[in-house]
């Protein structure tokens, strides 16, 4: 089941990445900061770049069951969170306390990707 899952949310969750992205771009870009905005920009980026991660690691699921690649998965949806989405409500509210979770989010990613590469050599 998380094969689907995971495709299902990439692709939701890229969608919600584009429309972020042109949000930035254009409707923000006026009313932020430039530091905000490449932060923001920064979230947008990763959280893109990890949903079309979440695609592949479905679609490698749906093709062969691995828990790792179950792990990967639920690590770059954490990361996404955690991580752009911290990002997005610092540049929201300006709550620095948030970017005391940025760094979780970003290791989240960084074990997504090595449970990738684990679900693959096995």
């Amino acid at each position: 089941m998380p094969g689907h899952l995971f495709v299902a949310l990439g692709g939701f969750l890229a969608a919600a990445a584009v429309a972020l992205g042109a949000l930035g771009a254009h409707a923000l870009k006026s009313h932020l900061a430039p530091q905000a905005l490449e932060t923001f920009h920064t979230a947008v980026h990763y959280h893109l770049m990890h949903a079309v991660g979440l695609i592949v690691v479905g679609l490698l699921g749906l093709h062969r069951r691995s828990a790792m690649w179950d792990v990967a998965g639920w690590a770059m949806l954490a990361g996404i969170v955690l991580f752009s989405g911290c990002l997005y409500l610092w540049v929201a509210t300006g709550n620095r306390a948030l970017m005391y979770l940025v760094p979780v989010g970003g290791t989240a990613f960084i074990v997504g990707w090595v449970a990738v590469a684990l679900g693959t050599w096995r």
